[in-house]
């Protein structure tokens, strides 16, 4: 997955003016009565810019604007510092891609846009919690979430290796909607026995502790943490370390973190495909990204792959998610237009055609746009990521790592990845008293 830039906001801006020399694809239409220009994310799976780049045509077309579309590459951190560098200079784009925290880090640099926002909400139904979060500070929203690029993380895990530990996961979450009997047992101590029996098979779980380079660590033990209702940090800024809830957590946590890969601690982002890709996994928590690239260089792992909810522990289910919002700059020459072609292209129709092409890794947002075909006939196997969105039956709320406290402290926990190191202290076998002391060293440097 693309991953955010683990950077603070005064370190991406001083990074930022190194945009400058990025390589942009532009897109122009003859005629035009007026000129907007817009950063997008720079989609990984073949044919995402290309829909994208259609859409844009058409709307510039029939409303006679000349576009300026630049498609920048999450890799290097180069869509972050865009953003870091246009929100320092007031000067750039009319409007941009931002990722996870940097919607929240430049937002006094954003235009408000409750009025996009009301019309879409209306027509898309409400977005979920963790958008809201990010994009709506103060009780305005400064920021649309988009599909592109947006995900959630499930397990993706191999199915013939769960039926030979007597667990049928098609079974318990098959294709169709509704719940099954078996859904229940899914919960984080049934997750601790499979991981177990899976590293005496020689497989292990890919779970990583790396650190902000292992965003999809980072945003799995957020999850694991919030089922067990364990905060770092609450709203009002208290630390909360000595919570019962932390303690289980911790104590759980020590006992899982035995049947982690030994390189654990120096996974990144690729470092849990790569171990499903080559087989040397049973379960990863990832979006379709690790099972696309299977299905084109591992067929017969990608057929063997099903991807499904996360476990459910004391206090729920939690799936890690990773949102990406289109913002117009206040600095804009041009805010109506650039907020209307956002306006058009996060209508249904758009929006469904975008994730048609992508087969289907790209997730709106919305609770009324989570019923396209698509993650039903994706295949092989037929089906595979259909329980990839967060479905009404699935009893499974979003997570965003550290958003139980404040977005200026969240952010700080989040690209430190305090929950990743606290769990490879773990494994390093401290105890749970030295790993909450040494927490506590570094949240109060956060609160101070």
């Amino acid at each position: 997955m693309i991953r955010p830039n683990g950077l603070s906001r005064r370190g991406a801006l001083q990074l930022g003016a190194a945009t400058a020399a990025l390589p942009l694809v532009h897109i122009r239409t003859a005629g035009a009565a007026g000129r907007v220009s817009i950063g997008f994310w720079d989609h990984w799976v073949p044919g995402g810019n290309d829909i994208m780049q259609k859409q844009v045509d058409t709307w510039a077309a029939k409303n006679k604007v000349e576009v300026q579309a630049d498609f920048i590459t999450g890799n290097g951190n180069k869509l972050g510092m865009t953003g870091a560098a246009e929100a320092q200079a007031k000067a750039g784009h009319d409007a941009l891609a931002f990722f996870n925290w940097d919607v929240h880090n430049y937002a006094d640099a954003l235009e408000p846009i409750d009025d996009v926002m009301g019309r879409l909400i209306a027509a898309n139904g409400q977005p979920n919690p963790t958008c809201t979060y990010l994009a709506k500070p103060k009780g305005h929203w400064v920021a649309v979430p988009t599909s592109s690029g947006t995900q959630t993380k499930p397990p993706c895990a191999r199915i013939g290796w769960f039926k030979t530990q007597g667990l049928d996961l098609q079974a318990m979450y098959p294709a169709h909607p509704g719940k099954t009997g078996l859904q229940g047992e899914w919960t984080w101590d049934s997750f601790l026995k499979y991981a177990e029996a899976a590293r005496k098979d020689g497989l292990t779980f890919g779970l990583g502790m790396g650190g902000n380079n292992n965003t999809d660590g980072i945003d799995m033990h957020g999850a694991l943490f919030r089922s067990f209702g364990a905060t770092l940090i609450d709203s009002e800024g208290a630390i909360q370390l000595d919570s019962p809830e932390v303690h289980q957590v911790l104590e759980f946590a020590r006992r899982l973190v035995k049947f982690y890969p030994d390189d654990a601690v120096s996974y990144d982002d690729a470092s849990n495909n790569r171990a499903l890709i080559a087989g040397k996994s049973a379960l990863i928590f990832n979006p379709p990204s690790a099972w696309a690239v299977a299905k084109r260089d591992a067929p017969a792992v990608a057929a063997d792959c099903w991807t499904f909810p996360a476990p459910k522990g004391p206090k729920g289910r939690f799936v890690p998610t990773a949102s990406f919002f289109w913002g117009v700059y206040n600095f804009s020459p041009n805010k109506e237009a650039a907020k209307a072609l956002i306006e058009y292209l996060m209508q249904r129709p758009q929006v469904e055609a975008r994730c048609n092409a992508v087969a289907g890794y790209d997730l709106p947002p919305y609770e009324k746009l989570l019923d396209f075909k698509i993650w039903e006939d994706v295949e092989p196997p037929k089906g595979t990521v259909y329980n990839y969105p967060i479905r009404p039956w699935h009893d499974q709320q979003a997570s965003l790592t550290a958003s139980e406290a404040s977005p200026d402290v969240a952010v700080q926990i989040y690209n430190r990845a305090i929950h990743n190191q606290m769990l490879a202290r773990l494994k390093e076998d401290q105890t749970i008293p030295q790993v909450v002391a040494w927490a506590r060293d570094e949240l109060e440097g956060f609160t101070r």
